[in-house]
């Protein structure tokens, strides 16, 4: 176990930073996972592309997610910042940012629990941590960004979604992805903090002008990671040394 990470940050399509940094293959009963560290305002900080290296892309429905949150736990770390991806279903501006209060599951084949042997039904009322979700809004209000909450739709992919399919599932959240889930579940049943982050960069299918395209994803996301470093790194530094939150406490009371 390596001590002293105050956060791990989960990075999406488009974030380039972890290519600059020193990096450490962590074992997991998974498989093994590259971790890179950065200092963020004084923080010891891992980032996690879930995506694989910078020479590879894994998509989203292959992605080892049990690897990558178990990563979390070999780093000695008790909280996730997940970055995220997204295309809004409601009238979001590209380029902006959401955070998550809540989440619909549209995957289909993913592993999305740790016990495979046992039965543990944990709550999810309140899916992403507060504490974490409120020192990212503090920081997003001190720099004058614009934010929204909504929830996440998470879909199979790795193609993108009909227009039937948008259709029905903007009935039921405001911006959808392809890799929030399992992982906010998987945070859960190790009592991680996970709190997500996204950046709006399109619009969903048949709510926009044209074909949607990966290049304007992209570009979307390119355009807001100066903006979207310097939030988490400021949430990061102002997060409180011990955990007051109940996120620790997640598999209580959930076994059978």
């Amino acid at each position: 176990m390596i001590s002293d990470v105050a956060a791990v940050i989960f990075g999406g399509v488009g974030f380039t930073t972890a290519k600059e940094c020193d990096s450490k293959i962590i074992k997991t009963p998974y498989g093994n996972v590259t971790a890179y560290f950065i200092r963020m305002n004084g923080a010891d900080v891992a980032i996690i592309p879930r995506h694989a290296g910078a020479e590879e892309h894994m998509p989203p429905h292959m992605i080892n997610y049990r690897a990558n949150v178990w990563a979390v736990r070999e780093l000695g770390a008790k909280r996730i910042i997940s970055t995220n991806s997204v295309g809004t279903m409601k009238d979001h501006s590209i380029g902006s940012f959401v955070l998550l209060d809540d989440f619909v599951d549209f995957t289909k084949s993913r592993v999305s629990s740790f016990f495979d042997t046992e039965t543990v039904h944990v709550d999810m009322m309140e899916p992403y941590c507060p504490e974490i979700k409120g020192c990212l809004a503090d920081s997003l209000e001190r720099k004058g960004i614009d934010y929204s909450e909504g929830t996440y739709v998470c879909t199979e992919g790795p193609r993108f979604e009909t227009r039937a399919e948008i259709t029905m599932m903007k009935q039921f959240g405001d911006v959808v992805g392809m890799t929030g889930v399992p992982e906010v579940i998987l945070a859960k049943e190790l009592e991680l903090c996970y709190a997500s982050i996204c950046t709006v960069t399109n619009c969903a299918c048949g709510l926009g002008t044209g074909k949607l395209t990966v290049d304007e994803v992209v570009d979307a996301l390119r355009g807001a990671q100066g903006a979207l470093m310097g939030v988490v790194s400021d949430a990061i530094s102002n997060l409180p040394d011990d955990r007051e939150c109940d996120c620790g406490d997640a598999t209580v009371g959930a076994r059978v």
